[in-house]
Parts: structure tokens; sequence; C-alpha cells
């Protein structure tokens, strides 16, 4: 079975960390690192891969570190682990047409739809706005 790995997820949790910065302005790597409990230098090469498909956006500098590219709610959980895993799948492109029937092949693409379906219907907003709710508290530096 198919497994996000944990860039994916660390993606999705860095990208949710960002939305609940409303102001709009930076969030130093150093800063995302700690909370997060990442090596700068891992989180840098998910942030370039996240940036490199028009996720966030990069600063150099005293102000530097990475914002979202756009609103929060325009985001789906499904584009964010796109970006890291590529296709959504549970099967591989490789594998033997003799592992599937007519039959299974109808339930491997219901499937794949249905895991399609659900990641592009969370925003990034609604992943922000719950963490907001279960913490308790707004993004603060």
């Amino acid at each position: 079975m198919y497994k996000i790995s944990t860039r994916g997820q660390y993606a999705l949790l860095v990208m949710t960390d960002l939305a609940e910065n409303k102001d709009g302005s930076y969030t130093p790597l150093k800063l995302l690192s700690h909370r997060r409990n990442l090596s700068v230098k891992y989180l840098e090469q998910i942030l370039i891969q996240l940036g490199k498909a028009g996720l966030v956006t990069g600063n150099r500098g005293s102000n530097g570190g990475y914002k979202l590219s756009r609103e929060a709610e325009s985001y789906t959980a499904g584009e964010i682990l796109r970006a890291m895993e590529g296709e959504l799948s549970p099967r591989s492109p490789s594998e033997s047409p003799y592992l599937t029937s007519h039959a299974t092949e109808s339930f491997w693409s219901n499937f794949e739809d249905t895991v399609n379906r659900y990641v592009d219907s969370v925003t990034l907003e609604k992943l922000a706005r719950e963490n907001r709710e279960f913490t308790g508290f707004d993004y603060c530096i």
C-alpha cells in the first residue's frame, strides 16, 4: 500500500504552520525548524521543493524566511502532497497487469478516486483553523 513519506507529512505540517501566520510576513527558517524539531537543512530541502512548485515564496536577509504564495484557503492538502510525492495512487505504474482483473481494477480505480477527492477537499485554511482551535491560540513569533 502506498504511504505518504515523512517529507510529504512535514510539508503539510510546515504549510499549515505558515498558514497560521495571518499577517503575511516571512517566517524565518530557523524558527520553523525549531517549532517542528527539524534540522534546518532537511526543512530547507522541503521548502525548496515547495518553492519550485510555486507554493511558497522565500526571501533572504534579516527579514527573510518563507511565506505562502497565496491565500491559505486556495491550497488543498492534495496539491501540497502531490508537490512532494507526485501522483497519489495506491498502485505503482510498473505493476504487472497480472495483478488485476476487471473487478479489482474497478476497486483500485475507485479507491484512488476516493483518496484524491478527499485530499482535494481539505484546504490549508481548514487545517490551520483546526490547529488554532486545538491549541487555543493564534500564530505568534
